[in-house]
């Protein structure tokens, strides 16, 4: 979701609202072993208020030996074997809400970000910097597309909105018709659907990062967002709808060139909502959170491109998650859990999970012969990794699985500032 300026310094507020609670206290640990779960927690940053990036962001070198993270200082880059961190973006300020603006390439060691209106290139060994090219008016950078010559970014046709356009701001009191107090999570249901009824014009763009030349494309007044490149297709983007979820169709991919506009899912039922979507590693794929209806029955969804088959995970309302992420292999998935308040109303949700995939198999070997069109249903067998009950869930986790598949980073403020951790996926005992 992009965030205007002025909304820039608020955000910073409302962090600070829920990170540091206690002044002076002490140090996080650097390790751990959770005593609920068995598993090692390691904190890998230093500064306090550091984070790791949005979870369909690409944080990692090629190579996996490497990961960009966002502190105070600026954009870090840490060594995943030896934990050496080193800045390499001094003074860049990462948008901790939001869902672009930074990314690793998938090809080369160059990280990519925009700043002062333009999009920047940092090479991650000789930090070596150059401005790429220039952004358009009331733009901002999403993403970079598989081969590094593409960025695709936002755009508003006109004025930005004003004020907070999804986080009710600390210390808000909002009442529904009937009077009731509402909830963190109801204040956003509205604050989105104020943003949603404004009809902002906006639009896609590509900028090409060899010459600057810039495309823009799927003109509309929907609220456009979440905009990411395919790992493997550079044409490919796929992008959402904004706002409350049971509203809008969320889910859509379009080409760079604006050909092949496709809604990815379309409801059955009312009240059913879809979204936090996110790329396959493979390209080949795409998934996304499913409910059907909203609050009652959870799934993990995906999407075939090329043949449009369909995929559905079952998982309980505990082991529904804010986001949910994939395996470099294509084989585990994991979720960063949620708080009582959240869509999901889970009374035991605050744990970090690793999901291992299972179909549901034919009855003696006897096939639908329509099953081809059909869903391809199965389950999620859930392993709980890191127990967040000290974690205040208006701060999103966001999990990624590293390279090598061996740990789960994310962030969290569980010990008062925000930091950056990884949980080791095998069991420590």
């Amino acid at each position: 979701m992009p965030v205007p300026g002025k909304f820039l310094l608020w955000s910073a507020v409302f962090l600070a609202s829920f990170a540091p609670r206690v002044l002076g206290a002490a140090e996080p640990p650097t390790e751990w072993i959770d005593p609920d779960t068995g598993h090692r927690i390691v904190r890998l940053s230093r500064e306090p208020e550091s984070a790791s990036l949005y979870f369909h962001q690409n944080p990692f070198t090629p190579e996996g030996d490497k990961m960009v993270f966002a502190t105070p200082s600026g954009l870090s880059m840490i060594d995943l074997k030896t934990h050496e961190i080193k800045l390499v973006v001094p003074g860049l300020k990462y948008r901790v809400q939001s869902s672009g603006g930074v990314e690793v390439g998938h090809k080369t060691r160059h990280v990519y970000y925009d700043k002062d209106g333009a999009i920047w290139s940092t090479d991650l060994d000789t930090l070596a910097t150059h401005e790429l090219a220039k952004l358009p008016p009331n733009a901002s950078m999403s993403a970079i597309n598989a081969d590094e010559t593409l960025a695709v970014g936002l755009r508003y046709e006109g004025d930005r909105p004003e004020g907070a356009i999804g986080w009710p701001a600390p210390g808000t009191v909002m009442r529904a018709p009937d009077g009731h107090e509402l909830t963190f999570a109801e204040q956003r249901e509205v604050l989105l659907n104020n943003r949603l009824n404004q009809r902002v014009p906006m639009s896609l763009f590509t900028v090409d990062l060899r010459d600057g030349k810039i495309v823009t494309f799927n003109h509309t007044t929907d609220w456009l967002g979440h905009v990411q490149f395919s790992p493997t297709d550079p044409g490919l983007v796929m992008f959402c709808h904004e706002g409350p979820w049971h509203m809008v169709d969320r889910l859509w991919s379009i080409r760079t060139d604006g050909t092949g506009l496709t809604k990815l899912h379309t409801r059955t039922m009312n009240m059913e909502i879809a979204g936090h979507e996110f790329f396959a590693p493979d390209g080949k794929s795409m998934w996304y959170d499913l409910q059907t209806p909203r609050g009652v029955d959870f799934w993990v969804a995906g999407y075939e491109f090329a043949t449009g088959k369909r995929t559905w995970y079952h998982l309980d309302r505990n082991e529904w998650s804010v986001h949910f992420n994939i395996s470099p292999d294509g084989k585990l998935f994991a979720g960063d859990g949620g708080d009582s308040e959240m869509v999901a109303h889970a009374p035991d949700g605050k744990w970090l999970y690793l999901f291992h995939p299972e179909r549901v198999p034919d009855v003696a070997g006897i096939r639908n012969p329509d099953s081809g069109g059909l869903v391809d249903a199965g389950v999620f067998r859930a392993e709980r990794l890191v127990n967040m009950a000290k974690h205040n869930y208006q701060l999103e986790p966001n999990v990624h699985f590293t390279p090598d598949m061996k740990w789960i980073v994310f962030r969290s403020n569980m010990h008062g500032p925000m930091h950056v951790y990884a949980v080791e996926i095998a069991k420590a005992r």
